[in-house]
C-alpha cells in the first residue's frame, strides 16, 4: 500500500494557465456550471456542454505542466508505488509531465464516453452533439468527465489508500467539494500525518497538521524536495 497518498485539485494547473470554476475571469466565468457540468444542464443543451467541452480542451491542449506538475513526476519516479496519486482535475498535464499512475477521480478531458452502452475512447480535438459512438453508433457521446450530481470514479480504491498511508497531502484543493474534502479526515482517523499546500488555506485548513502556503510551482516543489532527500538519506545508493 502506498506510504504517500496525494490528492490535487485546481491549484496544481492554475499556473498552467487553466482557471478553475471560482474564476471571476476567463472561460469559466461565461458559464452557467449548471448548464454546463450537470446531467440536467447536457440533457438541456448537449451541444452546449460540447462547446464548452472543446473549449476547455483547447485551453488544455495549448498547456505545459509547470514546476509543481514536474516535481510531482519526479517524486513518483523515487517513490514508485510507494505513492498515490489521485487527482480531481481533468486535464493531461501530470501526465505530460512524465507521471505514470494518476487517478483521475472525476474523469479525464481528453476522453470521451457513451451514455447509452459505456464505450470510452480518446477524445477528438472537437466534438458535437450528434457525435455517434464508436461501439454502438448511437448519438450518445459525452465528455468523459464527473459532472455534479454523478458519483466519482474509483471511490473505494482511494478509500482503501486513504486508510493504509503514512502521509496524506492535499495540493491545491478549495477544501468545498465533497467527497474530497473528506480525504484528510480518513486519513487522520487512519494516523497519517497531513499535509495542505495552497494558494491559501482551504475551507478543511484546520483539519491537517501542516499547512503550507504560496504558488504550487513553489511550496509542492519544496516539499517534494524535501521529500527526496529524506528518501535518498533512507535509501543510499
Amino acid at each position: 500500500m502506498p506510504a504517500i497518498v496525494v490528492l490535487s485539485g485546481a491549484g496544481l494547473s492554475a499556473e498552467s494557465g487553466l482557471g478553475t470554476f471560482r474564476d471571476t475571469s476567463g472561460l469559466w466565468a461565461r458559464y452557467d456550471l449548471r448548464d454546463v457540468a450537470t446531467p440536467e444542464g447536457f440533457a438541456r443543451n448537449p451541444q452546449l456542454v460540447h462547446d464548452f467541452y472543446n473549449a476547455r480542451r483547447a485551453n488544455a491542449l495549448a498547456s505545459e505542466p509547470n514546476a509543481a506538475h514536474r516535481a510531482l513526476a519526479r517524486l513518483e519516479a523515487a517513490l514508485g508505488l510507494e505513492m498515490y496519486c489521485v487527482t480531481q482535475n481533468i486535464d493531461p498535464l501530470l501526465e505530460q509531465a512524465g507521471m505514470r499512475r494518476v487517478v483521475h477521480m472525476h474523469g479525464q478531458l481528453m476522453r470521451m464516453q457513451c451514455a447509452g452502452c459505456g464505450h470510452r475512447w480518446d477524445a477528438p480535438a472537437s466534438t458535437r452533439a450528434d457525435d455517434p459512438c464508436p461501439a454502438c453508433n448511437g448519438p450518445h457521446t459525452r465528455p468523459d468527465v464527473v459532472w455534479f450530481g454523478e458519483i466519482p470514479y474509483y471511490m473505494d480504491e482511494i478509500a482503501e489508500a486513504l486508510e493504509s498511508c503514512a502521509v496524506f497531502v492535499s495540493i491545491g484543493t478549495s477544501g468545498s467539494v465533497y467527497p474530497a474534502a473528506g480525504f484528510v479526515q480518513i486519513a487522520r482517523e487512519a494516523g497519517a500525518h497531513t499535509v495542505e499546500l495552497n494558494l491559501e488555506a482551504s475551507e478543511t485548513a484546520s483539519q491537517f497538521d501542516e499547512l503550507r502556503q504560496g504558488p504550487a510551482s513553489a511550496v509542492v516543489a519544496q516539499w517534494v524536495e524535501e521529500i527526496l532527500s529524506a528518501h535518498r538519506d533512507t535509501n543510499p545508493v
